[in-house]
């Protein structure tokens, strides 16, 4: 695992009218998924005041970011339509602008969802197609000037020969391109190296033990590792098993100044990261 990178000087990233600082410390991202099919919390908070109270409980427990999505994308997943994911997300973003004092990521693909959920007040998109299957997600960001988070997703990078860091590196670069060619700021963009998105298991595992090198990008970072399939397949656990798996990542990912977490238990893993930013205060 590289060593811990340099920390970097706060500085503000703005979610329209609202904002997170980064660079001072490890910020946890809770995930509200509205969906019946989802891997690990499948069907738990579909209906409106399920959801409303998870979302608090996120927030209660450390929460910096709530994102919510409407289309699970687990292995294997269908997709509905943009219509009926609208019918999930929308209701749910704008009874909690109100109500919760921290950003809410909408985390969708289509360009019709996205526009939906920033109308009803959505600060941020999760794009796990880094922008690349619909460049139409970058013009709406400029539009909205919200951030987009830009996760690695290739098809091709499985099996694509050459270095696995630098292969990332290439895909974020296009993502760059098509972001610049929207007019999205720069400081706009958060990357996500799409921890179990078309990648082995071997190349999960490298990625966790190499985010510092991402780093050097730039870019504040993005990790979704939490109860993943990386995780049981060296534990040999199923989703609901997975916790201390997850916050070893996380206490990784913390040691490598990753700044942004999205994680389903926000209070266990507040702790791990807490621990870890200790430590790391002494290299």
């Amino acid at each position: 695992m590289s060593s811990p990178s340099q920390t970097t000087e706060p500085r503000q990233l703005k979610c329209r009218d609202r904002a997170v600082v980064i660079g001072r410390e490890t910020l946890l991202v809770g995930i509200l998924n509205l969906t019946p099919d989802s891997f690990f919390d499948g069907g738990k908070f579909v209906q409106g005041e399920s959801a409303l109270a998870q979302a608090s409980r996120l927030v209660e427990d450390g929460a910096a970011i709530i994102d919510v999505g409407g289309q699970s994308t687990r292995p294997g997943y269908e997709e509905i339509s943009d219509e009926e994911e609208i019918a999930r997300v929308v209701p749910v973003i704008t009874a909690l602008v109100p109500r919760l004092p921290v950003p809410l990521s909408i985390d969708t693909y289509k360009p019709a969802v996205a526009r939906a959920a920033l109308q009803a007040g959505a600060h941020l998109i999760n794009d796990i197609y880094g922008l690349q299957r619909n460049p139409e997600l970058a013009r709406l960001a400029a539009e909205f000037g919200c951030p987009v988070v830009v996760m690695h997703n290739d098809a091709a990078f499985r099996e694509a020969p050459g270095d696995t860091i630098y292969k990332i590196k290439l895909f974020f670069e296009r993502s760059r391109e098509i972001a610049a060619q929207a007019g999205l700021a720069e400081n706009l963009i958060v990357l996500d190296p799409g921890i179990g998105f078309g990648k082995t298991q071997e190349q999960n595992l490298e990625i966790l033990a190499r985010l510092s090198e991402l780093k050097l990008l730039g870019f504040p970072l993005w990790l979704g590792a939490s109860r993943k399939s990386v995780i049981g397949n060296v534990l040999g656990l199923p989703p609901d098993e997975r916790l201390e798996g997850t916050l070893a990542t996380t206490a990784l990912a913390v040691w490598q100044g990753v700044e942004f977490i999205r994680v389903h238990d926000v209070r266990a893993n507040a702790r791990a990261a807490k621990m870890a930013a200790a430590i790391r205060k002494f290299v």
